[in-house]
C-alpha cells in the first residue's frame, strides 16, 4: 500500500514520535486542524503502509531492576547479513538490532545482560553464529526526539539538546555558581548570545534546592545553583570563567 505523507500524516508522525502514549487524536486533531476521525483513519493508513512500524517503551534497565545495556558492534557477511540479524534476535537479552548497510560495523546488537558475566554469555552466542564482534561498549543513555522537519513551521530547535561525543579529552564536571559570577541572573540562551558562556561549554543539569532541572534557553542560573557541565576541550579557566568570581572571563 502506497501512500503519500502530505502535510497531515507529517504531523501526526511528529506528534507521535514526541510521545506516542499520551498524545490522543483529539489532541493531534486541534493543532493540525482536522476532525479527531480523520486523525484516526490516518493513523490506520500509516500503519498498514508500514510507514509506522509500531509503538516501543524506552526502558532504563539499569533503574529498574540494576540491569546492564550493552551495545556489540559487529560484522556480518553482506550476503548473510539479514539472515543473521534474524537469528541473533533470538538470542535470550537481545532486544535490538540495527542492519546498516555496507562497510564495517554492519551489524549493532544491543542486549541486556543482569550482569558482566551475562554481558559475555550473550557475546559468546553472538560469536556462535559466525559474527565478529569488533567493538562493545556499556551504553549509558539514549536521548529520543521527534523529526523537525514533520513538526509545525513556527518550531524552533530546542537549546542545548545536541548530542555530544566524549571522546577527544571532553570532561563532565560539577560547579556551583557563585553569587557574583558573570552568568548569574543570565538565561542560557542570553549568556551564549552574549559570550558569557564559552562556545565549548554545555550545561546539561541544573540542581536547585535539591530538584533537578532540564536546561533550556529560557533557564536563569542563579546563584547557588549546582551546574553539570560538559566541556569538549576540558575543564579550562576560560571554560569556568561565567560561573565563578575568582577566574577571569575572557
Amino acid at each position: 500500500m502506497d501512500i503519500r505523507l502530505d502535510e497531515v500524516n507529517k504531523r501526526i508522525i511528529h506528534a507521535l514520535m514526541e510521545d506516542a502514549r499520551t498524545t490522543s487524536a483529539p489532541m493531534i486533531a486541534d493543532e493540525v486542524g482536522v476532525s479527531p476521525a480523520t486523525i484516526r483513519n490516518r493513523i490506520g493508513q500509516l500503519e498498514d503502509a508500514g510507514v509506522i512500524e509500531g509503538y516501543h517503551a524506552v526502558v532504563d534497565f539499569e533503574r529498574g531492576d540494576g540491569r546492564l545495556r550493552n551495545l556489540y558492534l559487529c560484522n556480518a557477511p553482506v550476503e548473510d547479513r539479514e539472515r543473521l540479524a534474524h537469528q541473533v534476535r533470538l538470542i535470550p537479552g537481545v532486544i535490538n538490532v540495527r542492519e546498516l548497510m555496507t562497510g564495517r560495523r554492519n551489524l549493532h546488537v544491543l542486549a541486556v545482560g543482569t550482569d558482566t558475566q551475562d554481558l559475555r554469555r550473550i557475546a559468546r552466542e553472538i560469536a556462535t553464529l559466525g559474527i565478529d564482534i569488533e567493538d562493545e561498549d556499556l551504553l549509558q543513555t539514549e536521548h529520543f526526539q521527534a523529526y523537525r522537519p514533520f513538526g509545525p513551521d513556527d518550531e524552533t530547535p530546542k537549546p542545548l539538546s545536541d548530542y555530544i561525543s566524549l571522546t577527544g579529552g571532553a570532561e563532565i564536571i560539577e560547579v556551583t555558581v557563585d553569587e557574583e559570577a558573570p552568568i548569574t541572573g543570565l538565561s542560557l540562551e542570553r549568556a551564549g548570545r552574549e559570550g558569557v558562556l564559552a562556545d565549548d561549554v554545555l550545561v546539561i543539569a541544573i540542581e536547585r534546592d535539591d530538584a533537578v532541572l532540564t536546561p533550556r534557553g529560557e533557564s536563569v542560573i542563579r546563584a547557588d545553583d549546582l551546574l553539570t557541565l560538559l566541556s569538549r576541550e576540558g575543564v579550562t579557566d576560560e571554560a569556568l570563567a561565567a560561573f565563578q568570581t575568582g577566574t577571569a572571563h575572557r
